[in-house]
């Protein structure tokens, strides 16, 4: 299938890690696509076309044809061009466990890390723990490698963009840390790393957008308790 004649468009939001995280995997694979950047509070008649289910972004349509949720298109994409640089490890064991983490990040590590910062306060304490411990559990993964995947950027630092980016700009709008480099060394230098390649930096949103993007959220989360 040759791609280049197809018409392919990505739904996004410009503050969204996980439509960030589809805008990586395609310029690390040097693929050419339409990014049509949307309102959540006034969504599109395309995005809720094309995403009935969650009416969320980022998806992905191919000639009409839509691929929702961020981990589901990475691995299309990754399957989709394997004449391209892979995405995820070769070795059947590697991807397995590369899928693992992912789904770790996901369902473990950025719920807790949300609650620390916009649960209640009274939870903020305990969220604040179990975001100590869902961390550290991905910095021994780091221990012996550069990146997630060895030596070069691949699925799960892809899937790790929010604890590289947007943590930091979530952390400087609240005015508490959580991930800081005395507690977390090898995290802190694998975020220096993957933020700063040349194929990361340009395609992450504005950072003093984003960090007074969070301000306003996290005021408007104090006002409302």
């Amino acid at each position: 299938m040759q791609m280049g004649d197809s018409e392919m468009k990505l739904l996004g939001l410009w503050c969204s890690p996980f439509s960030r995280r589809v805008e990586i995997a395609l310029n690390l694979k040097g693929i050419p696509y339409d990014y049509i950047e949307e309102d959540i509070q006034n969504k599109s008649p395309e995005l809720l076309k094309y995403n009935p289910v969650h009416k969320k972004v980022p998806i992905l349509v191919i000639d009409g044809k839509p691929i929702a949720e961020s981990l589901v298109i990475l691995e299309y994409i990754d399957e989709m061009w394997k004449d391209k640089p892979s995405i995820l490890p070769q070795q059947p064991y590697d991807r397995a466990m590369a899928r693992f983490w992912a789904s770790f990040i996901d369902e473990k590590c950025l719920p807790s890390i949300w609650k620390a910062f916009w649960g209640a306060e009274n939870e903020q304490k305990k969220a604040e723990k179990e975001a100590h411990e869902n961390l550290k559990a991905l910095e021994n993964e780091l221990k012996g490698k550069k990146f997630f995947g060895g030596t070069s950027i691949g699925y799960l630092d892809i899937v790790a963009n929010f604890i590289a980016y947007w943590l930091e700009a979530i952390q400087k709008a609240a005015g508490k840390e959580i991930l800081t480099k005395q507690s977390f060394p090898l995290l802190f230098q694998w975020k220096h790393d993957f933020i700063t390649s040349k194929v990361i930096k340009n395609h992450l949103p504005p950072w003093e957008r984003l960090v007074a993007y969070y301000r306003i959220r996290i005021e408007a989360a104090k006002a409302s308790k």
